[in-house]
């Protein structure tokens, strides 16, 4: 009800007074002779205003009901906020210790790998250390805790077996 936005709640208080008032009055009057005549359009204004006061006491009403309501959401929105805040720095601390931690642990392979392929550098050999430290970087884990192959293939052996098997000629797939 946009009349509520710039008039004081006070004037649909004033009608619904006036209103009712002019009832009572029109029921008075009938007792007075000389007043009788004016009686029905006094009666009859005092519906009008009592209508139109209940209509927008009832306008008020809800209008205040919305206004509790607002209210109380941007409570629990503020509310919302800083719980998200909260979780938001907790979020952020475990995101910093765990990139501090991978980090770590790739300082710790970078240092392994560094100390074990001199030895074998001269060979041009990759030494099993390596693939050991490879696999753990890989794997985001410390190099204890990674467990190497104990068959370990050529690479003649893997292109065999990795090679698909191809039919000789497109004859082969006809019925015989």
């Amino acid at each position: 009800m946009w009349i509520l936005s710039w008039l004081p709640d006070v004037v649909f208080h004033l009608i619904l007074i006036v209103g009712v008032a002019a009832l009572l009055a029109s029921w008075v009057l009938k007792f007075i002779p000389f007043v009788s005549a004016y009686r029905l359009p006094i009666q009859v204004g005092g519906v009008i205003l009592t209508i139109v006061g209940v209509w927008y006491e009832g306008g008020i009403a809800k209008d205040t009901e919305w206004k509790a309501r607002v209210t109380e959401l941007e409570l629990k929105v503020t509310q919302a906020e800083a719980k998200s805040a909260k979780v938001n720095t907790n979020v952020v601390t475990k995101v910093v210790t765990k990139t501090q931690v991978i980090k770590q642990k790739g300082a710790t392979v970078t240092e392994y790998i560094d100390r074990e392929v001199v030895k074998y550098d001269a060979e041009c050999k990759i030494p099993q250390s390596a693939i050991k430290a490879h696999d753990a970087s890989a794997l985001n884990k410390a190099i204890d805790e990674v467990i190497t192959p104990t068959t370990i293939i050529g690479s003649a052996e893997h292109n065999v077996l990795a090679a698909p098997k191809v039919k000789k000629s497109w004859r082969e797939y006809l019925p015989k």
